[in-house]
């Protein structure tokens, strides 16, 4: 009866070891952060090089005449970070636009990845009034 038991135990360690070690490779490189800016500028130096979607909104947006280089600042509760992107920019980004960058803090900035800008326009998503309803249930 021991040499089953102990048969069985080698088995759940191997297979635990096995799934530990497959879990820690799958998500150690490719796990993002998601954080607020006021989240991220409280230390921002924990942050830099670091894989993260940043949320806020867009403030002070501006392109580069004749490319496709785009500046500008995201704020959420005060704090500010300067952002810059090279690419094209869905048709809602905008100033004061809900933003979310996938990219990568350092001192100099937030430099968004390739294909990194979601934005959303609040008033796309609000629920538009029908008449005659009347509002409840």
């Amino acid at each position: 009866m021991k040499h089953k038991a102990v048969k069985v135990g080698l088995t759940t360690l191997v297979l635990a070891l096995a799934f530990g070690g497959l879990l820690m490779s799958s998500l150690g490189e490719s796990s993002e952060y998601y954080k607020h800016v006021d989240e991220v500028m409280v230390q921002p130096d924990q942050w830099y090089g670091k894989k993260l979607q940043l949320h806020g909104f867009a403030k002070q947006v501006s392109r580069k005449p004749n490319s496709l280089e785009w500046r500008f600042q995201v704020e959420s509760n005060g704090d500010i970070v300067t952002a810059t992107y090279k690419g094209v920019v869905p048709d809602t980004f905008k100033n004061d636009a809900e933003v979310v960058l996938k990219g990568t803090l350092s001192p100099e900035g937030f430099a968004v990845s390739p294909n990194g800008v979601m934005a959303k326009c609040p008033s796309k998503y609000e629920p538009q009034s029908v008449a005659g309803a009347t509002g409840t249930y």
